[in-house]
């Protein structure tokens, strides 16, 4: 199901470690509000905007991106340097992540605190998605996603630092993933410049939650192996390089373009009441919030058999090997399906699937209901993780349903709900298996998923647009997803 590009979205496979809340694929650190903002000119109404040198211009064609598939992604050299960036933050975040669990236990002994650091990747996004997403559409982009690999890299630095208490590594956590949702809002926006508003966009975006869902298992693994050669603090230091990389690729591989927010004429007043504007603004149109709704619900109830994979491992006698399979098995869908989405059908087949794979992508959890063996479970997962499929055509309702001057907020809103609800998706599950068996407790979240997706869809299908139709007010201009730096 739709996981945050980085967690980032993305998504956290073990305690959901956001990754996507991270500065590759979620966790980007907050911009500095007093950063001025770059001047920015806007052309004269009757003179068209130059087409952007390095990449595809934003107005969308007919023939925007059709044929190339994802090779087609790859040609544009910007985009290039953000999958490298986004890659190289990916796995620095998700071995932090672990080694920053290990040194906490290690100082405490506590494993309710070593678990907190996970939860942390997850609960601070709604903050940071509220109170600094104005950042994403109020500075230019490329100097905002920069910065919060900078911070991100600064904060990694102190945990290190060997006289950094136990309080102080859990407040830089919470730092780190309170900018994720700026970092990949802003990335997710940025992206319309870089590759345009039709299908290289979709596939672009494609691309980067593919990635974030790899990194997440290879992650993991490598974090493993470099903590029997490194302690936890000179695992932790090895972050500190990859923020870094990832800010100079940033830099040097990315055009510098005005901020959206100044382009489109606004700006002024404080951050905070920025950012808050913005989110109002995008709530209250009944279409964005439908399809937001859309990315939300699924991703509420199908993190459930992750997070109690483990119970349920037990349960059924099956041992550390077969959890390894249980915890994978939902990424390994996610890919697969994306991929197949991404390559085999049209942009008008996948907008087709969108509603109809939505609907019943979570009834494959109900096959938990018969307490399956590990063949039947973990078919179960992959089907599930399958159902993630109709995000890819979600990707290119929302961005059509967003007006360009709210977009980096919108995108940022997105990407801070996504890790909130599946962090209480999470915890949720967990209190219900200390009451009912495991197995129940993933079943009823199949059915009662999927009912309530039910309800969105009936919901999106009664605001949707057809096409050529004219919307009325802001809605009228437009045409028609753990990197912080959490798709």
């Amino acid at each position: 199901m739709p996981k945050d590009d980085r967690t980032q979205t993305g998504t956290p496979r073990v305690p959901p470690a956001p990754v996507t809340a991270s500065p590759a694929s979620a966790t980007a650190p907050p911009v500095s509000a007093t950063a001025p903002p770059a001047p920015a000119t806007v052309p004269p109404a009757h003179v068209p905007e130059p087409r952007d040198p390095h990449g595809p211009s934003r107005e969308r064609g007919p023939g925007d991106g059709a044929g190339g598939g994802y090779r087609a992604v790859f040609r544009v050299r910007e985009f290039r340097a953000v999958f490298a960036a986004h890659l190289l933050s990916l796995l620095g975040v998700t071995v932090s992540e672990l080694a920053l669990t290990v040194l906490v236990y290690d100082l405490t002994g506590s494993p309710l605190l070593s678990a907190l650091t996970f939860a942390l990747g997850f609960l601070p996004y709604v903050v940071g998605g509220t109170l600094f997403a104005g950042v994403a559409d109020r500075y230019p982009a490329r100097r905002v996603l920069v910065v919060c690999d900078l911070v991100c890299a600064c904060c990694v630095a102190l945990m290190v630092l060997p006289g950094t208490p136990v309080g102080a590594l859990l407040a830089l956590r919470c730092a780190v993933a309170a900018v994720a949702p700026v970092f990949t809002g802003t990335r997710t926006a940025a992206l319309t410049d870089i590759l345009g508003e039709g299908d290289l966009y979709v596939l672009g975006r494609s691309l980067l939650r593919i990635v974030s869902q790899s990194a997440l298992l290879a992650g993991f693994g490598a974090g493993g192996i470099l903590l029997t050669a490194l302690s936890p603090r000179g695992a932790i230091t090895v972050t500190v390089g990859t923020f870094c990389c990832s800010a100079l690729l940033l830099r040097l591989g990315t055009a510098a373009r005005p901020a959206r927010s100044a382009a489109a004429g606004e700006g002024g007043g404080t951050l905070l009441r920025d950012s808050l504007a913005g989110a109002r603004t995008v709530l209250a149109d009944r279409r964005i919030r439908a399809l937001l709704l859309l990315f939300w619900v699924p991703a509420f109830f199908v993190v459930a058999p992750e997070a109690l994979a483990a119970p349920y491992a037990d349960a059924i006698g099956a041992g550390p090997a077969a959890l390894g399979l249980l915890m994978c098995a939902m990424a390994v869908g996610h890919i697969g399906a994306e991929l197949w989405a991404g390559s085999a059908l049209t942009p008008r087949t996948r907008s087709r699937i969108v509603l109809p794979v939505a609907a019943l992508g979570l009834l494959p959890l109900t096959l938990y209901a018969s307490r399956p063996g590990m063949v039947l479970a973990l078919a179960a997962l992959v089907l599930a993780g399958a159902g993630a499929a109709y995000v890819i055509g979600l990707d290119q309702w929302f961005l059509d349903a967003v007006p360009e001057a709210l977009r980096g907020r919108a995108m940022t809103l997105l990407t801070a709900g996504l890790m909130t609800v599946q962090g209480l998706g999470m915890a949720l599950a967990g209190l219900a298996a200390e009451f009912f068996p495991v197995h129940q407790v993933v079943t009823a979240s199949g059915a009662a998923g999927t009912l309530c997706t039910l309800l969105v869809v009936r919901e999106v299908r009664a605001v949707r647009t057809r096409p050529g139709e004219q919307r009325s007010g802001t809605e009228g201009r437009d045409g028609t997803e753990r990197h912080m730096t959490s798709g």
